[in-house]
């Protein structure tokens, strides 16, 4: 089973100002490859710079999310699913950010690492840092990168649960 964990960090409102990106690939239960990147967004709004600290003078010379795709794309090449927590935001994001730069959107299923921990494990509240202060995951909340790698570590720990991990068809 092969999956890529998926966190986007965004400067304003509006979906399609993504600042930044990290990108965590699991193959087999084991963490094969990590990626983060600085994105520069469209607009030099930037209103969430309080919760991630990113600012325009971080991403002015940084590269469009157009440039950045190409590198996002080979990540998620030959996935079984995204997974990120609370999907919905990040699936978004990914959906704004490639119809602004007429970029196809990869047909590839999210899976939501909050909504799993709601199932599985009956835990509330659900948000990241609860989750991973429950597991013990190690987290910079609202680092694109740090996000990734514990969304990662969380879906690893349900698909081991499941029994998913090693044995797919099951």
């Amino acid at each position: 089973m092969k999956f890529c964990a998926i966190d986007f960090e965004t400067a304003d409102y509006e979906p399609d100002s993504a600042c930044a990106v990290g990108l965590v690939r699991v193959e087999e239960g084991t963490i094969v490859q990590r990626e983060y990147y600085l994105i520069k967004p469209p607009r030099r709004n930037f209103f969430f710079s309080y919760l991630h600290g990113i600012q325009w003078e971080h991403v002015r010379h940084k590269p469009t999310f157009a440039k950045v795709w190409p590198r996002m794309e080979r990540m998620m090449n030959g996935v079984d699913f995204l997974v990120a927590h609370n999907a919905r935001f990040d699936r978004g994001v990914l959906h704004a950010c490639c119809q602004r730069y007429n970029i196809e959107v990869p047909d590839i299923p999210f899976r939501c690492t909050m909504l799993t921990a709601r199932k599985l494990w009956r835990l509330y509240p659900t948000n990241l840092p609860a989750v991973c202060r429950h597991f013990g995951i190690p987290l910079d909340h609202h680092n694109a990168a740090s996000d990734t790698e514990a969304c990662a570590q969380i879906m690893i720990m349900a698909l081991d649960e499941e029994n998913l991990i090693h044995d797919p068809g099951r």
